[in-house]
């Protein structure tokens, strides 16, 4: 079992899939962290900052993608989903391209720098998790524990 935070403007408490945009890297769903500083900054863009808490208890039926390390495969994970372009994955887990990282993404696909150059610029200041619960099965993994309002 592992505890998990969603940074939001309200509490949730039943997590739903959000099919909107296309461009969060790891494509539609629920995204979580295991970093509770990191879900404080999420919540942190709202006039209301909430910090939803899970438990997770992955189910073994369930197919999972979990990046250890940013990786070429990693790199272009993202820029697919960041495309649009879909995946059969319930869950999928690993570093967070941030505003700066998806800049150099946006350099990356547009040939502006090299897949190198690329890795020189994107090593964090500070490290980053991301899991993103992708299907209605995989919510059920999610047992909703409480929240936090973050000051």
């Amino acid at each position: 079992m592992m505890t998990v935070y969603h940074g939001g403007y309200q509490s949730v408490s039943r997590p739903e899939i959000r099919q909107g945009r296309n461009t969060k890297d790891f494509g539609p769903g629920f995204y979580c962290t295991v970093i509770k500083e990191q879900a404080q900054r999420w919540a942190k863009r709202y006039d209301t900052k909430v910090v939803s808490i899970y438990d997770v208890v992955f189910d073994s039926s369930l197919k999972i993608k979990d990046f250890k390390e940013m990786t070429d495969e990693w790199l272009d994970f993202i820029v697919d989903c960041r495309s649009g372009k879909t995946h059969s994955f319930d869950i999928v887990i690993g570093a967070m391209a941030d505003d700066q990282i998806y800049n150099y993404i946006s350099d990356f696909v547009d040939g502006t720098i090299t897949r190198e150059q690329f890795w020189t610029l994107a090593q964090f200041k500070y490290p980053t998790h991301q899991i993103n619960f992708c299907t209605k099965e995989a919510l059920k993994c999610l047992k909703y524990r409480g929240c936090e309002e973050v000051y």
